[in-house]
């Protein structure tokens, strides 16, 4: 007979379509510019260490009021470290924290975090029990369906009983194991196969835990097919590479009846935005950089990427090259006489 404890009090965002922690990649740049697209999606950072929070030199939980909600991934395993990191996200104003039980990287497994905690799930629930004493936003788990030969459905049962023992209620789960060893992350990625009926069958087990699928996921049409299995969906490479995308995840997903902004409106609303970072800064290729995907599959798309990509990096490089670059996008009309 499996036990479940929902903590009634652990707040549940609406994570009904969100957008994965990518490294180098979801900065607070590329999450601003998400969050022109869609207004509802949740939005990860980067996995974050405890390390760098606590002892690094930068600010590491830097983010822009405009991309709530938003969560805070960490990657750590002292639960003290873990407690005070959530604390301090509580206080910048995330609105859930998240932890790393999915990143298969060797550097991730050396620090003792990420997939390779999923052979301690005790660790993970004394951390989860650590971080809920002390904040009052969401504590959530983002995990594999396993790893290396521990990927049998009770292996991972047990996992997700004791994160729900520990009070979490919210869970993403990347519907594919993770190689400890043999694999880059890349091909941790890609190799596994993907196993959706074992994350259906979790939601089963555990009807009262917000569950969430990631893995492969490159359609909004495939998002509402999971999500008539599931709680959520979280999507990655596939809304960084083709942002646009996301432009429809409020109407479809969300059912809100807003019309959605085109790319060249994109593009003129994180202009002003573009200016203030750079006064602050930033150089141009560090927000432009996410956005050489904006206008995939449309007449001139090779010309706006080649234009950003070359120019953008120069120190002398200005927002105005934004402009320029959309101009060698063809108008749809002119598609069309």
């Amino acid at each position: 007979m499996l036990k479940v404890i929902i903590d009634l009090n652990n707040t549940v965002l609406d994570h009904k379509f969100s957008i994965a922690p990518m490294l180098d990649w979801t900065d607070k740049h590329c999450r601003y510019f998400h969050r022109l697209l869609t207004q509802h999606a949740v939005l990860y950072t980067e996995m974050v260490t405890t390390g760098a929070i606590l002892h690094g030199s930068g600010d590491y939980l830097d983010f822009n009021q405009e991309e709530h909600p938003v969560v805070l991934q960490l990657g750590g395993s002292d639960p003290l470290q873990m407690a005070q990191c959530a604390k301090l996200a509580e206080l910048r104003g995330y609105d859930a924290v998240n932890i790393n039980v999915g990143c298969p990287s060797d550097r991730v497994q050396n620090g003792m975090f990420g997939a390779c905690l999923m052979a301690q799930p005790a660790l993970v629930a004394d951390c989860i029990k650590a971080m809920q004493d002390v904040v009052s936003i969401p504590v959530t788990v983002k995990t594999r369906i396993g790893i290396d030969d521990s990927d049998d459905y009770q292996f991972l049962q047990d996992f997700v009983q004791a994160v729900a023992d520990a009070g979490c209620t919210q869970l993403i789960v990347h519907a594919r194991k993770a190689w400890l060893k043999g694999l880059s992350p890349k091909e941790n990625r890609e190799v596994p196969p993907l196993n959706y009926q074992r994350v259906h069958q979790l939601k089963r087990e555990f009807p009262h835990l917000d569950i969430s699928l990631n893995g492969g996921v490159k359609t909004l049409q495939q998002a509402k097919e999971q999500l008539s299995y599931l709680d959520g969906v979280m999507v990655g490479r596939e809304a960084y590479s083709n942002p646009m995308l996301l432009s429809e995840v409020d109407k479809l997903i969300y059912a809100q009846t807003e019309s959605p902004r085109t790319a060249q409106q994109v593009v003129i609303d994180i202009l002003p935005y573009i200016e203030r970072q750079m006064t602050q800064g930033a150089r141009l290729w560090h927000i432009v950089r996410h956005m050489l995907g904006l206008f995939q599959g449309m007449p001139g798309a090779r010309q706006w990427r080649r234009l950003l990509s070359e120019q953008a990096h120069l120190p002398n490089a200005k927002p105005e090259l934004l402009l320029q670059a959309m101009a060698k996008i063809q108008p749809v009309d002119k598609l069309t006489t």
